[in-house]
């Protein structure tokens, strides 16, 4: 099954546009092990979510022992939700190549987050995976993204939007997704505007301060899917006492519930 269609079906099932970001910070979790925080987290979630996304680099900085955990946590993951390796990788075309066979063969993921910078031979070796999603960075949640991504382009556009028609360009699969951060909703509308076909993967709700109600408004596909609203912290850390796994889900339910408030009734 491709990702978009694994999506599909677990946001249909758990009637949910939710992604929980499964990002462990041992100096804000409760005095325990982070596969048993993981595992208790996904267990307190998994009817709640479309998705979840492990941010790679909380694994890394433990070194081997934090892949261990990652590749544990993955396990743990029911089958029928997808993942997202969201680890941002971006290199020349050989080395890309070892980063999407890492990603996709070795651990697993059904879709990664990849840095366009290096132009399309740094991305092609992750849209050849033609059944995994590949979510390029687009328009970033944090505060310094413009430093860059509002750079004119000798056409007028801004470098956001010309790596948005670019992600168009090179969907040749389906496979292409274009990560927009909630922090930016003009952006963000303009970003579907360009792409309206493309799924968003959408962070920057909550301890970044993003508007949930723009990001669904301004991110959804005209069926009203198609958006992957990313909550990492405030979630996994709605309580640092014992009934942390309770504490969460209630704020998934909670979440989910005002992501769904915001769509709007099929007709």
């Amino acid at each position: 099954m491709s990702f978009i269609n694994k999506l599909l079906d677990t946001a249909r099932r758990n009637q949910s546009l939710l992604c929980v970001g499964l990002d462990p910070n041992p100096d804000r979790m409760p005095k325990m092990g982070i596969l048993d925080f993981n595992r208790a987290i996904i267990d307190a979630t998994h009817d709640l979510v479309c998705a979840y996304k492990p941010n790679l680099a909380f694994y890394e900085a433990l070194g081997s022992q934090g892949l261990t955990i990652l590749e544990q946590t993955l396990a743990h993951i029911p089958a029928d939700i997808p993942t997202i390796g969201d680890a941002k990788r971006g290199d020349i075309g050989n080395t890309a190549q070892a980063y999407a066979r890492a990603l996709f063969s070795t651990l697993g993921f059904d879709a990664a987050t990849v840095n366009p910078y290096l132009g399309f031979d740094s991305v092609e070796a992750f849209i050849g995976y033609q059944d995994r999603g590949v979510f390029v960075l687009c328009r970033t949640s944090n505060p310094s993204a413009t430093d860059f991504q509002d750079l004119r382009c000798p056409d007028g556009s801004t470098l956001y939007e010309t790596v948005a028609h670019k992600a168009r360009e090179w969907n040749t699969y389906g496979n292409i997704g274009l990560v927009v951060g909630a922090t930016y909703p003009e952006e963000l509308r303009r970003i579907r505007s360009i792409c309206p076909g493309m799924c968003l993967l959408i962070p920057g709700i909550g301890a970044q301060g993003g508007d949930l109600a723009s990001a669904v408004r301004h991110g959804v596909d005209a069926q009203g899917e198609k958006a992957i609203i990313n909550v990492s912290r405030q979630i996994l850390y709605a309580s640092k006492g014992g009934d942390f796994a309770e504490a969460a889900r209630a704020t998934a339910e909670r979440i989910r519930s005002q992501i769904n408030s915001c769509l709007k009734p099929k007709r």
